[in-house]
């Protein structure tokens, strides 16, 4: 199974390295960006699919991919993958 998880920071912290991508956009002729927020997205193939492994990925996305202080995450199971396979 191949899970995605995209981490972000939350929505009430700044995102300093944002707004430094959004003035650059700004400045080479995009001046319609109004904001930017840079986040992280990671690909984790594992084997297995059952509900305890599910529970173990949130575990590793709160202590170890993420900052539960400032940055939220969404973890994905990648449905597609699955379908190319039963092809």
């Amino acid at each position: 199974m191949k899970v995605k998880v995209v981490v972000m920071p939350k929505a009430t912290v700044l995102d300093p390295q944002g707004n430094v991508v959004r003035d650059a956009m700004r400045h080479l002729g995009m001046p319609e960006v109004r904001s930017v927020r840079i986040g992280k997205y990671m690909e984790i193939d594992v084997d297995g699919k059952n509900g305890e492994l599910e529970s173990r990925l949130h575990g590793l996305c709160r202590d170890l991919l993420s900052n539960p202080v400032i940055e939220d995450y969404e973890l994905q199971k990648d449905e597609s993958a699955k379908r190319k396979r039963n092809k």
